[in-house]
């Protein structure tokens, strides 16, 4: 079974494209570091399907937990899964994990998994607020802290 991924110089493929890629023969991607960009990642076709067939299945198994009774045991388990969790109020759970579901779902199916990190991310942020009472006493006092919806801005002209 192949390890998880492998750092090598950007120039190294280019100067060497043939012996770069053998090594996906041992490893699942390639990390391509580069100096004055964002780092690529280099995989095969089949490991990126496979990759994504686990997603599929991951997003459908908890969409029908979500959908069934189950939804007390995710809330139970998901501070393993997610350690900050333990901050946001038992309203946001049940808020995280049904736009969680909706998310990898429609994620999954545009072969995409940027959405879930970014919500992920989202829900990250919020957990430290609450976890910081002076912080949150900030944001939610009146008139300086949250002011409610904002409304949608005008069409430029």
């Amino acid at each position: 079974m192949p390890t998880a991924y492998e750092d090598v110089p950007f120039s190294e493929l280019l100067h060497h494209p043939a012996a770069t890629t053998r090594r996906l023969d041992s490893v699942r991607a390639l990390r391509l570091r580069r100096r004055d960009a964002g780092d690529l990642a280099l995989m095969r076709v089949d490991q990126m399907e496979q990759d994504t067939s686990v997603m599929d299945f991951a997003s459908r198994l908890l969409a029908g937990l979500v959908r069934t009774e189950n939804i007390a045991a995710l809330r139970q388990v998901l501070p393993e899964a997610l350690p900050w969790s333990t901050f946001l109020p038992a309203d946001d759970i049940d808020t995280l994990l049904s736009e969680l579901v909706d998310t990898a779902r429609g994620a999954v199916a545009l072969d995409n998994l940027a959405p879930i990190a970014l919500l992920l991310t989202q829900w990250r942020h919020s957990a430290e607020i609450y976890a910081d009472p002076a912080l949150l006493d900030i944001l939610t006092r009146e008139p300086d802290g949250d002011l409610g919806s904002v409304p949608m801005p005008e069409a430029a002209e």
